[in-house]
């Protein structure tokens, strides 16, 4: 059965301007240049530079030679749209507006599997011999180690390369990328990596060679810091293991990382604030870069002015000119949602600058206070969900370091006497005990319970671990030394 009738509903919908806005608030400040270069691309009607007020435009017109001044006078959009397809059409990207663009930078210097594959041309190497080479060295990862069994590269140069060869023969090819540099390179596990780095070295002496025998017989011992265990067995003094064990500490545990940093691109922080000191006050100022100047195309007006002046409107001026309203209200709303970037950016660290005026006074951490998103959000009368975008990709600099905004939220616990206090500041007061505990005879994960109790910080063993985690901070027995 049919039936009409009549409802009303009441809708929330996010307006492109508003996604546009989320976007750009994410974004921090190199990628915020990079997004407004692709706007000036891809937007013909937005323009880098001030607004220019009316005697300067003038006096610009002034300046313009008398055959541009011509041309712009007898304008006429129907000498551009003879052909069915606008010329503007040619300059429109045929992707989505959110595709990513991925590119993969140029990088200069060499991995270290081509400086590996260089080497290989200098070693006494028959044809067949020098492709299993070349197959182990594509196999390492970036660290140097080959991390499949020999069985397994025997199938694949079977099946891959049609290389008709034995485990005996990989396992003497893998021998001589042994040889090659860096030290350490081609092994399948740490012990052996370690292995054969001290078995390079030149001139050995006893240190030299007491660090062998540990790496060779008592790797597990050493792992594991049972350092009496090894006294016991080798019949050594303290200082003798002491001397061998500085010696094995030298040594890289990843070969492959020492020459393939020139293959990465480093990512450089710059901070999108700068919070500074000024006589017992904080000022805070927004990076230059996150304010672009952009202004309307003076082009682009005029073709408006120019086709409100017109007598007779075809057909293609018309639709020429909806392309031109087009670009023009979507300038006007990047320009806009730009401004609104800096000032929500502006009002949230001045929220954060404000709720933890003690700590950045003094740079002190065990002043910073408990803080979540929710708090700022009061502050500043936003969604949480708009603190959550700037806090999570923005830098500020202080004179204490360059910090993340999110690195200043943390939860609350109670301390005895009632106070609220921040997990923060428990983490560094856990991180001073460890610094300046005996390396002899380190703190349990128990004993620190129970000192930070005493300073009534009420936190159980668990949670002590945790947070020792957290600061990437390894267990009592792996931080004993002697």
């Amino acid at each position: 059965m049919l039936k009409q009738s009549l409802q009303q509903k009441l809708l929330q919908k996010l307006s492109p301007q508003q996604i546009q806005l989320m976007k750009l608030l994410q974004l921090p400040t190199v990628a915020l240049e990079q997004r407004v270069k692709e706007e000036l691309e891809s937007n013909p009607a937005l323009d880098e530079g001030k607004e220019k007020d009316d005697f300067d435009a003038e006096e610009e017109r002034y300046e313009e030679r008398d055959d541009a001044k011509d041309e712009l006078e007898d304008f006429d959009f129907s000498d551009y749209m003879d052909d069915d397809t606008p010329d503007y059409k040619y300059q429109v990207s045929n992707k989505g507006k959110d595709d990513d663009e991925k590119e993969i930078p140029y990088s200069g210097g060499t991995t270290f599997h081509e400086r590996l594959l260089a080497q290989i041309s200098l070693q006494d190497l028959s044809e067949e011999e020098e492709a299993i080479a070349n197959h182990l060295i594509g196999s390492l990862d970036d660290s140097g180690y080959l991390r499949r069994d020999l069985e397994s590269i025997e199938d694949d140069l079977a099946f891959r390369n049609n290389i008709m060869t034995s485990k005996d023969q990989i396992e003497k090819v893998l021998k001589v990328i042994q040889q090659m540099d860096p030290a350490g390179v081609g092994a399948r596990d740490l012990q052996e990596c370690l292995l054969l780095q001290i078995n390079r070295k030149r001139n050995k002496t006893e240190k030299h060679l007491l660090a062998k025998e540990i790496l060779e017989n008592h790797f597990t011992e050493f792992t594991k810091k049972h350092y009496s265990k090894i006294i016991k067995k080798l019949e050594i003094g303290e200082e003798d293991l002491k001397l061998a064990i500085d010696e094995i500490l030298r040594l890289n545990p990843k070969p492959g990382n020492s020459l393939n940093t020139t293959g990465k691109s480093v990512q450089v922080v710059v901070p999108d604030f700068t919070l500074q000191i000024k006589d017992g006050e904080i000022d805070i100022t927004l990076n230059g870069r996150n304010a672009p100047q952009l202004r309307i195309s003076n082009e682009y007006k005029g073709m408006i002015d120019h086709y409100k002046k017109s007598d007779k409107k075809n057909k293609a001026e018309k639709e020429a000119m909806t392309f031109v309203k087009q670009k023009l209200d979507s300038a006007k709303w990047f320009i806009d949602a730009i401004k609104q970037r800096q000032n929500t950016l502006m009002n949230t660290m001045e929220a954060i600058a404000k709720y933890q005026k003690d700590y950045f006074l003094e740079g002190d951490e065990t002043k910073l206070k408990p803080m979540i998103l929710k708090d700022i959000a009061e502050r500043i009368d936003m969604d949480i969900s708009t603190v959550s975008r700037v806090v999570n990709s923005k830098y500020v600099s202080t004179p204490y370091g360059t910090f993340l905004l999110k690195s200043f939220f943390s939860e609350s616990i109670s301390t005895e006497d009632g106070e609220e206090v921040s997990t923060r500041e428990v983490k560094k007061i856990l991180q001073d005990i460890i610094e300046s505990e005996d390396k002899k005879k380190p703190y349990t994960d128990d004993k620190l319970s129970k000192m930070l109790k005493d300073k009534k910080y009420n936190i159980a063993r668990r949670t002590v671990a945790k947070y020792r985690e957290q600061l990437n901070i390894p267990v009592a027995r792996l931080r004993k030394e002697l």
